[in-house]
């Protein structure tokens, strides 16, 4: 008698009527947070504003005088514009040669993952981080990898 009760287990499972009331007792404290911030007299577009508008202007205060950020962010752009009408293609007039599409969608996704990586590597406030590492070198690796993406995604269409 006494090794049965050696060997059982303690029940370690909760009900789930005080699983569903501690969720309901989670809300209800989210909640009442909620209603206290708006009740300060901040409306609820004020707060999701102003950490954006904060971060719109320290991304500004970045870009004060470095025309190659600049430059580097309109490509970026344009890597998400391209993937965004390679995407809608897809989906909107099929993906016959689906290669083609996997090779083309590839090449944007990783050039603006390249690019980045560059944008990282050239920005002032990075500088720290990149210590030993000149931009030119920076951006031969940044030629050289950009064209062994495309070297093996133009073998990938077959």
């Amino acid at each position: 008698m006494a090794r049965k009760d050696a060997t059982k287990k303690p029940n370690t499972k909760k009900s789930s009527v005080s699983v569903i009331a501690n969720a309901k007792n989670e809300a209800n404290v989210a909640t009442r947070s909620l209603k206290t911030q708006s009740q300060l007299g901040e409306p609820f577009l004020a707060q999701i504003t102003r950490p954006i508008s904060a971060t719109y202007s320290q991304y500004v205060k970045d870009l004060k005088g470095s025309s190659r950020l600049r430059l580097i962010d309109t490509f970026l752009a344009f890597l998400v514009a391209v993937g965004v009408v390679q995407f809608g293609f897809c989906v909107l007039g099929g993906s016959f040669p689906f290669n083609a599409f996997l090779s083309g969608f590839g090449a944007t996704v990783g050039q603006f993952v390249l690019t980045v990586a560059l944008r990282l590597q050239s920005a002032e406030s990075n500088k720290q981080l990149f210590k030993g590492l000149l931009p030119e070198r920076a951006f031969g690796e940044y030629i050289f990898a950009s064209l062994l993406l495309h070297f093996v995604l133009i073998h990938f269409i077959n």
